[in-house]
């Protein structure tokens, strides 16, 4: 009887600038990135890199992109509200908020 191993591997890794080892163009493009962004005004540029193996179809990798930054946003909308009722409480009930209160 003949056993079969699926084999896979998948590296994901998300960047924000150039690295210091980085050639010319790689920090020449990562500073158009950063000028785009200051005059977009509000935004962040990263960029994303993935090694499948096997290969996936491009469908499939936007697909899955594409759920992570649904839930990314339902994250940051989450930490919104709880800062939106953190700041409700400071301004209703400061004194909980208060340091080196003695009781």
């Amino acid at each position: 009887m003949r056993v079969y191993k699926p084999e896979w591997q998948c590296t994901f890794s998300v960047n924000e600038g150039a690295e210091e080892t980085t050639g010319w163009r790689e920090r020449l493009a990562w500073l158009i990135r950063h000028m785009a962004d200051k005059l977009d005004g509000n935004g962040r540029t990263i960029k994303i890199e993935y090694e499948v193996t096997p290969a996936v179809s491009r469908e499939d990798v936007d697909t899955c992109l594409g759920k992570g930054f649904a839930v990314t946003q339902s994250l940051l909308t989450q930490l919104a509200h709880q800062a939106a009722c953190e700041n409700v409480m400071r301004e209703a009930k400061a004194e909980l908020f208060e340091e080196n209160v003695q009781r």
